[in-house]
């Protein structure tokens, strides 16, 4: 006696898709794995961006130490320069190099070239002087004409 019954037919559709569906839903082991794992993520690339800046800065820092140095060593360099320039030791050289003075008892000395040691005065060149020639006189009023109208007056 082999009939079937519809309602034996049925029941093996409805019970395929509720196994479907279990599969397809993750467990709360798995949704805190993916947490984790998110959380994780997130604090490396943090962390290496923080690696990244440090170096940066280090790498900045030491440039600027470089440039401090140097700075400082011109600034030295500067105060000796100015205290010299202040001294009466510098006024003394310069007098002697190149204002041409001497101290008492000192002669002066300036060596001539020796296609110079004889001196033939030469007369000077002549100046030619030239008078402007006066402008012609001109009325105030048209004056003030141009400078409003840009142009002669029409009459």
């Amino acid at each position: 006696m082999s009939t079937s019954h519809p309602s034996q037919n049925a029941a093996p559709p409805r019970s395929a898709p509720r196994r479907r569906r279990r599969a397809q839903r993750l467990s709360p082991v798995q949704i805190i794995l993916a947490a984790v794992l998110s959380i994780g993520l997130l604090l490396v690339i943090n962390f290496s961006g923080r690696i990244a800046r440090r170096q940066q800065m280090a790498a900045e820092r030491q440039r600027l130490q470089a440039t401090i140095g140097v700075l400082e060593t011109q600034h030295v360099e500067l105060l000796k320069a100015r205290d010299y320039a202040a001294s009466d030791r510098s006024v003394e050289h310069w007098a002697h190099t190149e204002g041409k003075m001497v101290r008492e008892g000192e002669v002066l000395v300036i060596p001539i070239p020796a296609g110079l040691t004889t001196v033939t005065p030469t007369a000077p060149p002549p100046v030619f002087v030239t008078t402007p020639e006066p402008p012609p006189e001109v009325p105030p009023w048209r004056l003030w004409w141009r400078l409003f109208f840009d142009s002669d007056p029409p009459f």
